[in-house]
């Protein structure tokens, strides 16, 4: 698998990213297969850098929050309307509703997702085959229903946190992973709410739980010092980890 850093911006994008995305690619049966894990504010223009997004094979959300799914309006206005003839119909794997959310955020008269996307709930499948990607979709801890992801092909595993507040849950979907992608949104130092964001030293904990190879940070906000979070994951980690930057690349 290769993992490209499209966007990895935490809550909002900020002036060097914008919100989370990432690209898995995959060669498998003499193509290259192609899956993205969320599709946050400005992230679609940003993808366009790495790949046609006509040749992206499905889309799997975490959960509904605009900094991790609302630029799948725009992927629709594209999918449906190319001159060069509409895309084939993508699956999205995704929280319940949203198929109405895409439609409402689109504006009066919005979109609707059916003609290009193919909406599939996580509550109604939470493992999703995509050509040799296989997607298992992990309840975690956030305001709204949200999924962390363990994507396992070719013998390797991403593992995605999602936004989540500290959770069993994260441990058993990081669990053995090559790489664990996590956010650390929250610093130590700060008296942080519950049930909402990570810490780095959460990241680190969890990291240490699950035996990850390589804990890749991301999802830091624009607002929150980077300098700190990466005290804090060393503060609870002492392995192999990279705080992620759009365009990082990992190869396995």
């Amino acid at each position: 698998m290769k993992l490209t850093v499209v966007g990895c911006s935490g809550s909002y994008p900020g002036p060097d990213s914008s919100a989370s995305c990432y690209l898995l690619e995959h060669e498998h049966e003499g193509r290259t297969w192609r899956l993205v894990l969320d599709l946050g504010n400005g992230s679609l223009g940003q993808l366009q850098r790495y790949c046609d997004p006509r040749d992206i094979d499905g889309i799997a959300i975490s959960h509904l929050h605009p900094d991790h799914c609302i630029d799948l309006t725009s992927f629709l206005v594209l999918a449906k309307y190319h001159p060069d003839g509409p895309y084939a119909l993508v699956p999205v794997f995704a929280p319940a509703g949203a198929s109405e959310y895409i439609s409402a955020a689109g504006g009066p008269g919005g979109e609707p997702p059916v003609d290009a996307l193919q909406v599939v709930p996580w509550e109604q499948e939470p493992v999703a085959e995509v050509g040799p990607f296989r997607v298992v979709a992990y309840r975690v801890d956030h305001p709204v229903v949200a999924f962390g992801l363990r994507v396992e092909a070719g013998g390797h595993v991403v593992a995605y946190s999602g936004d989540t507040g500290p959770t069993p849950a994260l441990t058993e979907l990081a669990q053995d992973a090559d790489l664990f992608l996590c956010e650390a949104s929250f610093v130590e130092s700060s008296d942080n709410p519950p049930n909402l964001h990570l810490t780095g030293a959460d990241a680190g904990r969890c990291s240490v739980e699950a035996r990850v190879k390589h804990l890749l940070v991301t999802h830091i906000p624009a607002w929150t010092d980077a300098v700190e979070v990466e005290a804090d994951v060393k503060s609870a980690w002492s392995g192999r980890y990279d705080v992620v930057r759009p365009g990082d690349v990992f190869e396995l």
